[in-house]
């Protein structure tokens, strides 16, 4: 009678203990859901500073950009936004065209120092690691050296640039998990492609494990691919994991121009049912394929909301000004519910509202 009475209360405990689980899992599922509902709702522009007279400012004065590749549809959108923005305010701006490659870098950082320009804009990955010698000579010079859209909020970058405007990739990585956690019922089987020499995908990484880590069903893989190779080895690198992985679910290319290769090896391994793709930027095309049923969700960020955030940075240091700590550039939820309010064909920096191009105004001197 003893042991019966001990195995009764044993088997009580553990069907306790699982019925717990099953409610925290539930509970903390419900707690996502409505995390990522908040990102649905069009985001508010916060000013990064106090106003200031852009014109007086820059009157005069010349940013050059040197992004990580010209080649990415992301990276051709925001360049597009800085150039906007020079015309809107009256400055000279040049974007140095390369295909991401280190000697083509080192050479727009001559070319910036040689043509006197008073700020080089190192954007989105062209790595200040790799152009110490450069940067010290462009400072020593005279030249201001920014790096931009490089690193999450929390990563520290090295010390020899002259500033760092950072951009939010821990909460745009968090929603990426959170996502393929909700959609898989707190399950997910994901292939993760990172591009390592990228420094800010380190951010992004970090912030999509220590989501992952709260539920001990998740099971991801995490593999490299350089951006010099997504054209050659994202498709055969997600077919093999799809025809090796029969349990996998989600796909999260962690840039979303790396998804024009992933779509191709889904569609090719009749997996489209199985496999969902979620990642992040917003780039157009692939909104796009959120309204084709064919990417389950971006995370984007208005490019041209960005480019605002980075130039105002950059002109507020170009003008001696307090720097800015954060540009309050926000992240927005696309997916099938709204991936239309971007139009069709999706246009870029559509869908985000437009209210801050007039507050951006109003805080640079341009419009009362």
């Amino acid at each position: 009678m003893k042991i019966a009475a001990k195995c009764f209360c044993l088997n009580v405990l553990v069907c306790l203990s699982i019925a717990n689980f099953a409610k925290a899992q539930s509970a903390d599922l419900e707690a996502i859901r409505k995390d990522i509902e908040t990102y649905k709702v069009l985001p508010k522009f916060v000013p990064p500073g106090p106003a200031f007279d852009a014109k007086k400012v820059m009157q005069n004065k010349t940013i050059i950009s040197i992004p990580v590749s010209s080649a990415i549809p992301f990276i051709t959108t925001l360049e597009q936004a800085f150039s906007n923005v020079s015309k809107e305010v009256g400055f000279k701006f040049m974007e140095w065209k390369n295909q991401g490659l280190i000697p083509e870098w080192q050479n727009g950082m001559n070319y910036a120092v040689s043509q006197k320009y008073d700020l080089i804009d190192l954007l989105a990955g062209a790595d200040p690691r790799i152009l110490k010698t450069q940067i010290d000579i462009a400072i020593q010079a005279g030249v201001k050296v920014v790096s931009s859209h490089y690193s999450g909020m929390k990563q520290t970058v090295v010390p020899y640039l002259t500033s760092n405007v950072p951009s939010d990739y821990e909460t745009g990585a968090r929603l990426l998990a959170e996502w393929a956690i909700v959609r898989t019922n707190g399950k997910p089987n994901v292939l993760v492609i990172t591009s390592d020499e990228v420094f800010s995908t380190a951010a992004m990484v970090d912030a999509m494990k220590a989501e992952f880590a709260l539920f001990p069903d998740a099971k991801v893989v995490y593999v490299n691919v350089p951006i010099t190779d997504w054209a050659s080895k994202i498709q055969p690198t997600v077919q093999s994991a799809i025809q090796g992985n029969p349990q996998l679910n989600f796909i999260i290319p962690v840039y979303d121009s790396m998804s024009q290769f992933v779509v191709p090896a889904i569609t090719l391994t009749g997996a489209s049912d199985r496999v969902k793709i979620t990642s992040f930027n917003g780039t157009p095309f692939v909104i796009g394929f959120v309204q084709q049923g064919k990417v389950d969700m971006d995370v984007g960020e208005s490019l041209d909301w960005s480019a605002r955030g980075i130039m105002d940075a950059e002109m507020r240091l170009i003008g001696g000004l307090e720097p800015v700590k954060d540009t309050h550039t926000p992240v927005h939820i696309f997916d099938s519910t709204n991936a239309d309010t971007v139009g069709h064909p999706p246009k870029p920096n559509t869908g985000y509202g437009t209210e801050y191009v007039n507050d951006y105004h109003k805080l640079w001197g341009l419009t009362k």
